[in-house]
């Protein structure tokens, strides 16, 4: 069976996306950021973990559940995306109760934040080099403005390729149609025969 007849189409494939690898950069470091500035005990340390946790895993989800559901597909990558908003907020509240900087979008430290962010290509599906995994934005040793202002631009990226992905894919749905389509065209071709 061709690839363009098949019901379910090629689907997953999450790992390889750049917004599901950004998202996980900034799970990871806010992990470390909530370790490192805010309480244990603080409900906004498990909201700000839970947020940058369901960016990630909305990404995961709503790929997988695209074989039989663009609708699911765009709703999970758009709930990944206001799980971001959510976290970017609560860095956004850290800096201002701290009396700490947001840096400007186009301030020289965060250009750096952007630059080194697109100078880094790697593919982070392959979970053989682990070397630079766990801090690539050497969050446990920033001083807390730089490392909530990193995040915010880690943040922003992520939310920027989301916000890409989310107009793919509707476009997608609008040229190709959905599950139940193709369901029906399948089923057509098939009583044709």
């Amino acid at each position: 069976m061709k690839e363009s007849e098949r019901i379910i189409p090629p689907h997953g494939g999450y790992r390889k996306l750049r917004s599901f690898q950004t998202a996980q950069i900034v799970h990871d470091a806010t992990v470390i950021f909530c370790e490192r500035f805010v309480d244990k005990f603080s409900r906004t340390r498990d909201q700000m973990v839970q947020a940058a946790r369901s960016s990630v895993q909305n990404i995961a989800e709503g790929s997988m559940a695209s074989a039989t559901s663009k609708k699911t597909e765009l709703k999970l990558t758009n709930v990944a995306r206001a799980s971001l908003e959510e976290l970017l907020l609560d860095y956004e509240d850290f800096l201002r109760h701290k009396g700490l900087a947001l840096w400007d979008k186009n301030s020289p430290k965060a250009l750096d934040v952007r630059n080194r962010y697109k100078s880094d290509r790697s593919d982070s599906s392959d979970k053989s080099d682990r070397s630079d995994e766990s801090d690539p934005y050497s969050i446990k040793q920033a001083q807390p403005e730089v490392a909530a202002n990193t995040l915010i631009c880690l943040i922003n990226q992520a939310s920027f390729l989301l916000n890409r992905q989310i107009q793919k894919l509707e476009e997608s749905f609008l040229n190709e149609g959905g599950f139940t389509e193709r369901m029906y065209k399948a089923r057509m071709k098939n009583r044709k025969k």
